[in-house]
């Protein structure tokens, strides 16, 4: 079988919110010294070897998201999201996540529940099938085994 004839791999959305473009010099002692190019590297080889492929976004911008997330309608197998700030306040990234009719997994980088009382509500959580908090980057690679699974299951 050629390159071209072999199926295509299941495309999964890894999605990432305000502020995660300055990982790696933002609060280190919090977020670590790995950017985003590190944590993206991470997903694709983690997902490579699960047979996904991966679509990578970031924005600071809420509405961006928004449409990512809706453009992964129909396309993509599922969403691996960091909404960053978003989480807490975002109903607009909640309602474009009900909307996706594939599995969603919630991941940060810290624990939200470990910090500020704000922190401590995520709009995600509720249209999300699970929540991998506070692992840094290991919370990524598990993620993407998480998200293997139950694409799996799906086919």
């Amino acid at each position: 079988m050629s390159v071209s004839d072999s199926p295509a791999r299941p495309v999964v959305a890894l999605l990432h919110g305000a502020n995660l473009n300055l990982l790696g010099q933002r609060e280190p002692h919090i977020y670590g010294t790995a950017t985003l190019a590190d944590y993206v590297a991470a997903v694709r080889s983690a997902a490579a070897s699960v047979g996904l492929d991966i679509e990578d976004f970031q924005t600071n911008h809420e509405g961006e998201l928004v449409d990512r997330i809706q453009q992964a309608r129909g396309r993509c197998a599922g969403i691996i999201i960091n909404p960053g700030a978003f989480t807490h306040y975002a109903w607009s990234i909640h309602d474009a996540l009900a909307a996706f009719s594939g599995p969603v997994i919630e991941v940060h980088i810290s624990n939200p529940n470990a910090r500020e009382p704000w922190r401590h509500t995520s709009v995600v959580s509720p249209v999300a099938r699970g929540s991998i908090m506070g692992l840094g980057m290991h919370g990524y690679e598990l993620a993407v085994q998480a998200m293997a699974r139950l694409v799996a299951a799906a086919s």
